[in-house]
């Protein structure tokens, strides 16, 4: 918008410029006063215009500044309030993490879930499409992948993944891939756990993570950030859990922590969601 106006101003400067050597070379070379006049009669209405053109940049501007100090107090709020209504309600519960499709886990959300009592058990980072390039030489011969006809080598590995973060087998696997740089996993593998976070995703893989998870009883939570290229949520829908659509957010993250307290729902501001935020207890109400 501040281009637009700049645009403007340049181009009626230029314009006065153009007008006033106009005036001179009319005056110079033909001596006909009603050029003359015409010329500047036009000249006074593109002062008018820019005039006006810089009362609405003003007007423009004093809004951008009420609406920058409304982000500021916005913020401020959200980041105050938050402990309050997260504090002690994942108590007792231990999260996995998952990254798929390149993409991360929010910094603050770490401080949420923590904030909420929870603890997390894992962070680990699925790169890519789970294909590693070349042969299968550099993997566990173990493993005898590829018995299953019905599951890509991806699949089969993304399995092999999830068993080893819930069981800590696998663990040749793990650092087979990371040699691959095809995972990447900090924390403790082999830790019951009551709820996976999967920051999505890759159809394919995230389709076996929820359900191997979900197999186990284990409750598989879908998020992701407002501004991705492509949106997952759909994709997690079809397993029925619970998804956050703005992660990165101060309403996605306390969504999320009451997601996983039990407030089942699809939580967001993208079309996929049902409301922004699940319904919050008043102090004294149970829940």
């Amino acid at each position: 918008m501040f281009l637009d106006f700049r645009y403007h101003i340049v181009t009626l400067v230029a314009v006065f410029l153009a007008l006033g050597i106009g005036i001179v070379i009319g005056t110079i070379l033909l001596g006909n006063d009603a050029i003359v006049q015409q010329q500047r009669e036009m000249t006074d209405r593109l002062a008018v215009h820019l005039q006006e053109i810089r009362a609405e940049n003003q007007l423009v501007q004093a809004r951008i500044n009420v609406l920058e100090n409304d982000i500021t107090i916005q913020n401020k709020f959200e980041k105050q309030v938050l402990p309050a209504l997260v504090s002690g309600k994942l108590t007792g519960k231990t999260i996995a993490i998952i990254e798929t499709g390149n993409y991360r886990t929010p910094d603050q959300l770490l401080s949420t879930l923590e904030m909420a009592g929870a603890q997390v058990a894992s962070i680990t980072t699925i790169s890519g499409n789970l294909n590693p390039a070349g042969s299968l030489a550099e993997l566990p011969l173990s493993l005898d992948l590829m018995e299953d006809n019905t599951k890509s080598l991806a699949e089969q590995l993304a399995l092999a993944v999830a068993t080893g973060i819930l069981t800590a087998a696998e663990q040749d696997l793990f650092a087979a891939l990371a040699k691959l740089e095809l995972v990447k996993s900090i924390g403790e593998h082999g830790v019951p756990l009551h709820a996976v976070i999967i920051v999505g995703g890759t159809a394919a893989i995230d389709h076996q993570l929820i359900s191997y998870f979900l197999l186990k009883d284990i409750s598989v939570f879908g998020v992701e950030e407002t501004a991705v290229i492509h949106s997952h949520i759909e994709s997690f829908q079809k397993f029925n859990i619970s998804t956050v659509d703005n992660i990165e957010t101060v309403p996605g993250q306390l969504a999320l922590v009451f997601a996983i307290a039990g407030k089942h729902g699809h939580f967001g501001v993208k079309p996929t969601a049902q409301r922004l935020l699940p319904s919050l207890e008043l102090p004294g109400e149970s829940g």
